[in-house]
């Protein structure tokens, strides 16, 4: 890691990339804090919670959620390491209207977070939930409330320094635990009358779609916030510059050295975000499994207060009952995690986007220090104050992953600009690369217009009809 401001791009901080494989390793790690982000929300509660209303019929679709959106996060870090600029200092050169000093991507970005809170809010309820499962008497309505703001607080103490190789050590050794004892779970469901048939595996790998509208708009939802959505799209550039990436690379010029520093700097970060990939997406298919082999066949849902309960079940009913205390200490863990990464993702976002607005200067280091550790401490208490006043989390985080999808298409808007507008001409990809970035952008686009139909169109006509109106007058 850079020891200098990683911000700032200067020839000393120039370092040639490593040519061995094992080398290049070494520099693996932003793709890792944003799978210690993903798993949370999007594969514990979210993925969980799909496979125990659908049953094996949307695997498909989640592993596509998973796979598919890839390519957009590798143009945000290609233009992060070629440009040097942050995720807000890349979306301020969008064309279109300007508010002031800032873009309207920018603008719509914080508004969309607003939704946002709501899903980190859903895991740190979550966190809370399985809290109570080791302490019964912090069920009550002042236990809970004193949990949720010392949940809030030690993540903020955790966060609000911005080391970044705390963040990033932190995220692997808190993923690491809980994925070695779901793998072990679901081998030994195997064991039981609950074993997963060859049958239910290909019609989950076999793509369909349920006749239901419910379970389609959940699978919806899930598809912003499995993978990487967009709010992590977005956090990865923060990563990569921590990292180090953009600044061995060295200021742009028109140099052949500058040229194969970028290309071999970017090389390291597709390994970085395709490992971390096969990372989550292991996680996403191993909890959608249980979900469907245990929680769906039992008609129980993870819902309200039960979530922690309901989801205990699919290590209970494999490895036995006294898996139920190893679960709920792995989901403080791993919901832990998604609170800590998020935080640590979001404090840099927010500072970054108001310091586009004009209210100081982020390039600045002590600034935006500053700025990041008033963040740690401000976005944890409205997390946990949005639990407290509404204490569900599986809601929570789904409707927090509608407003993804939408932060997803902004995100994918970016990075078709970036690729066709700014990309340098000696990084250009091949053929096969744009088809995947291509593939990512249409299945965003068909997403978000799904949302937007079934959530805001379709509701605003019902609101407005003639039936409705009369109703009203009456």
């Amino acid at each position: 890691m850079v020891t200098h401001d990683p911000y700032m791009r200067t020839d000393a901080a120039v370092r040639e990339p490593p040519s061995s494989l094992w080398e290049r390793l070494k520099y693996v790690g932003p793709g890792f804090i944003l799978s210690a982000s993903i798993v949370g929300s999007g594969e514990l509660i979210a993925t969980t919670l799909v496979g125990a209303k659908a049953g094996f019929i949307l695997m498909w679709f989640i592993i596509f959620s998973c796979l598919v959106k890839v390519a957009v996060q590798l143009e945000f870090g290609k233009h992060a390491i070629s440009s040097g600029e942050s995720t807000m200092a890349s979306l301020n050169t969008l064309p279109g209207p300007r508010f002031g000093q800032a873009n309207w991507s920018i603008w719509t970005w914080l508004i969309l977070m607003l939704a946002k809170m709501l899903q980190v809010g859903g895991i740190l309820g979550g966190v809370v939930m399985a809290v109570v499962e080791i302490v019964p008497a912090v069920g009550s309505e002042m236990g809970l409330l004193i949990a949720s703001y010392v949940v809030a607080i030690s993540v903020s103490l955790l966060v609000f320094q911005g080391y970044y190789k705390l963040i990033e050590k932190g995220s692997l050794v808190m993923l690491g635990g809980f994925t070695l004892f779901t793998l072990a779970s679901l081998v030994a469901l195997q064991t039981t009358d609950m074993a997963i048939t060859g049958g239910e595996l290909v019609r989950g790998i076999t793509p369909s779609l349920p006749s239901e509208s419910t379970l389609l708009l959940i699978a919806i939802g899930a598809f912003g916030i499995t993978g990487v959505g967009g709010d992590e799209i977005m956090a990865y550039n923060y990563w990569l510059i921590e990292k180090g990436y953009a600044a061995y690379a060295g200021p742009r010029d028109n140099s052949a050295a500058w040229e194969a520093r970028a290309k071999g700097w970017i090389r390291i970060m597709v390994w970085d975000a395709l490992l971390a990939m096969v990372a989550y997406t292991a996680m996403t298919v191993m909890f959608y499994l249980l979900g469907a082999a245990v929680l769906h066949r039992q008609g129980l849902v993870p819902d309200g207060k039960e979530l922690i309960t309901t989801l205990g079940n699919m290590y209970t009913d494999s490895l036995g009952p006294w898996a139920r205390s190893v679960f709920v200490l792995g989901a403080v863990v791993v919901l832990y995690s998604t609170l800590f990464a998020a935080l640590a993702a979001w404090t840099r976002m927010f500072a970054d986007a108001f310091g586009r607005i004009g209210c100081y200067d982020f390039q600045d280091a002590t600034s935006r220090r500053r700025a990041i550790a008033v963040g740690a401490w401000v976005i944890p208490a409205i997390w946990a104050t949005l639990f407290l006043v509404l204490e569900d989390p599986a809601y929570m985080v789904i409707i927090g992953g509608l407003s993804t999808v939408v932060i997803l298409l902004i995100v994918v808007l970016a990075a078709l600009f970036f690729r066709y507008r700014r990309l340098d001409p000696r990084l250009k990809p091949s053929w096969a690369y744009d088809a995947w970035l291509w593939l990512s952008a249409l299945a965003i686009f068909v997403v978000a217009g799904f949302v937007m139909v079934e959530k805001i169109y379709k509701p605003a006509a019902e609101y407005f009809s003639p039936a409705a109106v009369e109703s009203d007058e009456d």
